[in-house]
């Protein structure tokens, strides 16, 4: 079991973008990018013809600082404008923690919103602190769940507004989508929305980072750890994959909609309690 946990694989999938167009629509097609297409390199575009930061993110005189505004003043805890964000995709290697994060949204929760409470329930249960990255739109529209992640001690991130393929999108979109669920956020859980994870792709570009850095955003969170539950895999194929991949300071992805999921979560804390590992919220891991 402990050699298994020193692996340090990556199972991380980029899904295919489906143009502005689709991305527009996001906010009717939910997480599908979460669970569509097939694997996609990173965007990487030369620097002649890759996206520009908007002025808000350059700041003035295009300095690379944002320069705050009445109208993208950030009011969550600790969010504050500034220069790019940082990516992360796993926490210290030399502690026994690790994270583990849930996307949520219509996609997800939308199949079968009993699988997203038979989750919580189970995760307060065993005592195991989640991180829910949560698409903006669909969680104003569910704001009575909001009470029921958090009494557990759960955390509550960014995972846009209406969860279309960021890499797909100019500048001035990518900043809406990011400010609108921060607002959300801000709107149903003032004490949460620290952290911020793009949709649609696997890696944050330098025009995220930088759109995520003028919202108020110093960290985007991405992981090391995808046992692509969105693949329907069944339960033993997700406990296996996390149970080979993990090791200390890793952040798992996974969604909430799926019943292989769901139903692997209590496999999945017991082995990682075996292997002398704790789950923590994101927070905690990078504290």
């Amino acid at each position: 079991m402990t050699e298994t946990f020193d692996r340090d694989l990556s199972r991380r999938r980029f899904l295919t973008a489906t143009g502005a167009a689709a991305a527009a629509a996001a906010g009717g097609g939910g997480l599908a990018a979460c669970a569509g297409g097939g694997p996609q390199p990173a965007a990487s575009a030369p620097p002649s013809s890759a996206p520009q930061p908007s002025a808000a993110a350059l700041g003035p005189a295009g300095t690379g600082t944002a320069a705050p505004s009445a109208a993208s003043d950030p009011t969550g805890p600790g969010l504050a404008p500034g220069g790019p964000a940082a990516a992360v995709t796993h926490g210290p290697r030399d502690r026994s923690r690790i994270a583990l994060t849930f996307h949520l949204g219509p996609h997800e929760a939308g199949q079968d919103l009993a699988l997203a409470h038979r989750l919580l329930a189970d995760a307060a249960q065993l005592s195991v602190p989640i991180t829910v990255f949560a698409v903006g739109q669909w969680l104003d529209g569910h704001r009575d769940l909001v009470p029921t992640i958090l009494a557990a001690g759960n955390e509550l991130a960014n995972h846009t507004h209406t969860h279309p393929t960021l890499t797909a999108l100019p500048a001035d979109q990518v900043a809406a989508e990011i400010a609108g669920c921060r607002d959300v956020l801000a709107r149903l859980a003032p004490t949460q929305g620290r952290y911020f994870r793009p949709s649609g792709t696997s890696t944050a570009t330098p025009l995220i980072l930088a759109e995520a850095g003028a919202a108020g955003y110093r960290t985007v969170v991405d992981f090391d750890v995808d046992p692509l539950d969105y693949t329907s895999p069944g339960a033993d194929a997700v406990v296996a994959r996390i149970r080979a991949d993990t090791r200390p300071g890793s952040i798992v992805s996974l969604h909430f909609g799926y019943p292989g999921t769901v139903s692997a979560f209590p496999r999945i804390v017991a082995n990682l309690r075996t292997a002398g590992l704790t789950p923590v919220r994101v927070h905690d891991l990078l504290i």
